[in-house]
């Protein structure tokens, strides 16, 4: 992978990871995180959003006149919101009255129509595809951890409701710490959200900081001799 494509991918993941650098997207992220199935449920489906539209726009990028091109860019997120709205109330319509009005509200998730204006209309198709998937995976994997630790630490579960996603199968997936686990009703409230997405944003930057103390000075230049007159 080239280093172009090679700082997209890390860009996306962590260095620009849209919930915890650039904090947007912050409504869907704070609200639905309460449960990692919800999380993983709401993530993948702006994944795809954001996929797709990235695509669309990288394509027509040429064509648009810059005076209209942010209202024919929502146009496009809209056009594939509903598609992922109606396919999700076709096939998993219990994670879709769980997440309810939060899919139709990713057409005003500020990270997808970030990136379409910011990167994807000035970019190639290929180049557009991969901070998608990038961006998607980065704020699904933000909307995991969170959703998992609130729940974990909330209800004393983790995968509970697995079989919204994944099936009847699934339903042997939930995992419980303790039949007695009394529960910290707080993390699974709102300020629970709020002080969980501050300690992921803490610990991020915890670990940039020592990842960055890891990398060796750059050497220094010796001055050149002086010439002689």
């Amino acid at each position: 992978m080239s280093n172009g494509y090679r700082d997209i991918v890390v860009g996306g993941l962590w260095s620009n990871n849209q919930a915890l650098v650039a904090l947007l997207g912050l409504c869907p992220l704070l609200a639905v995180s309460n449960t990692l199935i919800n999380g993983l449920g709401l993530g993948l489906a702006t994944t795809l959003v954001l996929t797709l539209s990235n695509a669309s726009v990288s394509v027509i990028r040429n064509w648009v006149r810059p005076e209209i091109r942010l209202p024919v860019f929502v146009l496009i997120i809209a056009s594939f919101v509903t598609t992922v709205e109606l396919i999700m109330n076709a096939y998993f319509h219990g994670l879709y009255k769980v997440l309810g009005i939060f899919i139709p509200l990713i057409v005003t998730n500020c990270a997808i129509i970030g990136r379409a204006e910011a990167f994807a209309s000035r970019n190639s198709l290929p180049r557009a595809l991969l901070d998608g998937v990038s961006i998607g995976i980065g704020f699904t994997l933000a909307l995991v951890v969170l959703g998992g630790s609130r729940e974990l630490i909330g209800q004393g579960t983790l995968f509970d409701g697995a079989h919204l996603m994944f099936g009847a199968a699934a339903a042997d997936w939930r995992w419980t710490i303790a039949e007695d686990y009394p529960g910290i009703l707080l993390a699974i409230l709102p300020p629970g959200a709020f002080m969980g997405l501050g300690m992921l944003i803490a610990l991020k930057n915890i670990i940039d900081k020592r990842l960055s103390g890891r990398k060796p000075a750059p050497a220094s230049v010796a001055p050149e001799p002086a010439v002689a007159q």
